[in-house]
């Protein structure tokens, strides 16, 4: 069976022989690329950005350049720059789990995946360079607009081995905070009602084991500064055990509940794979001081479940150091994850005790049947909702949650990222009962370029902050991104109906009102 990248290049190739590449690109412009895409570079973007604003709807960047590699060639890079060192040398001899090791066949991440860009590792100097192309956008962003958003991806920054490596980390202390908590008989409290007693902990044979016993070790462990007077320990103050600016090596050291003892994930890591890690933190902060110093927000796209706890911990830290006076940084919560709610509860938490401003994304998910597909293969939980209406459940909770932080506190944002038109009303609705005025730039919309734009525009130019995500990018590189918006409208124009009435009953009222050329409000 062809692969979708390989049949991309021979219909490339016909195109190109029977039109020529001038007319190609032509007919491109005039079709899909025209209706996705907003142009090859930030200046050609401009018209559109202005035009867009003129209705008050404003743009999230996306230079959405993509490799078009074969499935093998995607297969060997992942396998390559996600398997250590120490596990090249000695296979299977490590305590990883099987969800945060690589596996060959699902190393073409592009696999079921129809809404997201992909990045492979190559090396550092490719890295590098996908870092500048990022600040090139973030300076278009700011160049463009005066509130405008730019979008990365921390895929593209660094070796995905070290996603892998952290987030299996970050996954195994939440576990055995866990099990800690069923110890003490909270765990069916909400997670952020789960707080262990320390006098407990210091009696615990779980935490004898792993040589924090002792009430010396304990209090290295927790500083009165983190637990004041309570005496207890929830989530918040256990993940702060794990500091971003400890050696990374040292950071990769997780519980083993088996046999009761603290283990280095990895028998070896190498000075080498020590800088690369450095190298994709340096990347983050650099970026974050860009988007500070052209007024842009930043937001990080969600990605895997496998490099998603590394992604969001990382993230976090970024927002620690950039939200202190506004929101920068924005995190990308997907919907369809059955643990998005704790998630959310837990860095609003965090941003409340610490005093920063939250910024988040939500949507629903891009990678559905390439995570059930993996679960299943590789043996592990399912980590999706049951169905769609559990997702869209899932959905309104962590919006409501997020709005009635913004009604507390006023130091919450939100990007309402959907183009379900139940959602949008919803979250009108919640607006109005909370007297919330758009004016205050807390919640935010957005939809993608050339869809739905029957929500966009008449949000604009009612005078709620609404945002396009604009991809752009010279024709023949952006054909990876345009093949999947293709098959994505593929399900998506089936539901175009109503789009289309709205569409002739518009027109009509402008021909029979005498107002063919429409003249913006805003």
């Amino acid at each position: 069976c062809e692969s979708p990248p390989a049949r991309r290049r021979r219909s490339r190739r016909w195109m190109d022989k029977l039109l020529g590449q001038w007319m190609f690109e032509k007919m491109m412009k005039m079709t899909f690329y025209g209706q996705f895409v907003a142009g090859e570079d930030h200046n050609s973007i401009k018209p559109l950005i202005q035009k867009n604003q003129a209705f008050g709807v404003g743009a999230v960047l996306d230079y959405s350049v993509e490799e078009d590699l074969t499935q093998e060639e995607a297969e060997k890079k992942e396998m390559d720059s996600c398997v250590s060192e120490a596990e090249k040398e000695s296979p299977g001899d490590d305590h990883r789990e099987k969800k945060y090791k690589a596996h060959r066949q699902f190393g073409d991440r592009r696999g079921g995946v129809i809404s997201a860009r992909t990045y492979f590792y190559a090396d550092e100097a490719k890295c590098d360079n996908q870092m500048e192309t990022f600040i090139n956008c973030i300076r278009a962003s700011g160049g463009a607009s005066t509130d405008g958003f730019s979008a990365i991806k921390m895929t593209a920054l660094g070796r995905p081995q070290f996603l892998l490596q952290f987030s299996e980390v970050l996954v195994k202390w939440r576990r055995f905070f866990n099990f800690l908590a069923a110890q003490q008989g909270i765990s069916e409290m909400m997670v952020l009602e789960q707080k262990l007693e320390l006098e407990k902990l210091k009696v615990s044979s779980a935490c004898r084991k792993m040589g924090v016993g002792a009430k010396d070790d304990i209090e290295n462990w927790f500083t009165g500064e983190k637990l004041g007077s309570s005496g207890t320990i929830d989530l918040l103050d256990w993940n702060s055990l794990i500091n971003d600016t400890t050696k990374i090596s040292n950071l990769l050291m997780v519980p083993n509940l088996e046999t009761g003892q603290l283990e280095p994930l990895l028998n070896k890591f190498t000075a080498e794979e020590e800088r690369q890690m450095k190298r994709m933190l340096q990347r983050m902060d650099i970026l974050a001081k860009h988007a500070m110093d052209n007024g842009v927000r930043l937001m990080v796209d969600a990605e895997q479940t496998y490099f998603q706890p590394a992604i969001s911990r990382l993230t976090l830290e970024m927002q620690r150091k950039f939200n202190r006076e506004k929101p920068v940084i924005f995190n990308t919560y997907q919907c369809y994850l059955k643990e998005a709610y704790d998630n959310v509860t837990v860095d609003v938490e965090l941003s409340r005790r610490e005093g920063w401003y939250f910024g988040a994304k939500l949507v629903r998910g891009a990678y559905m049947y390439q995570e059930r597909a993996r679960a299943q293969e590789i043996g592990y939980e399912d980590p999706i909702n049951p169905d769609y209406e559990a997702t869209n459940r899932m959905y309104h909770r962590c919006l409501d949650y997020v709005l009635e932080e913004i009604e507390h506190s006023r130091k919450a944002n939100v990007m309402v990222a959907t183009h379900n038109e139940d959602t949008v009303k919803f979250t009108l609705e919640k607006m109005n009962e909370m007297g919330l005025s758009p004016t205050e730039n807390k919640v935010y919309f957005g939809q993608l370029l050339g869809m739905c734009d029957q929500i966009s525009f008449p949000l604009g130019q009612a005078g709620f902050p609404v945002y396009k995500y604009v991809p752009y990018g010279p024709v023949n590189e952006v054909i990876p991104y345009l093949s999947r918006r293709a098959q994505e409208n593929r399900g998506f124009m089936k539901g175009s109906q109503r789009e289309r009435s709205l569409l002739w009953k518009e027109l009509k009222r402008r021909l029979l009102g005498g107002q063919i050329l429409y003249k913006p409000v805003y």
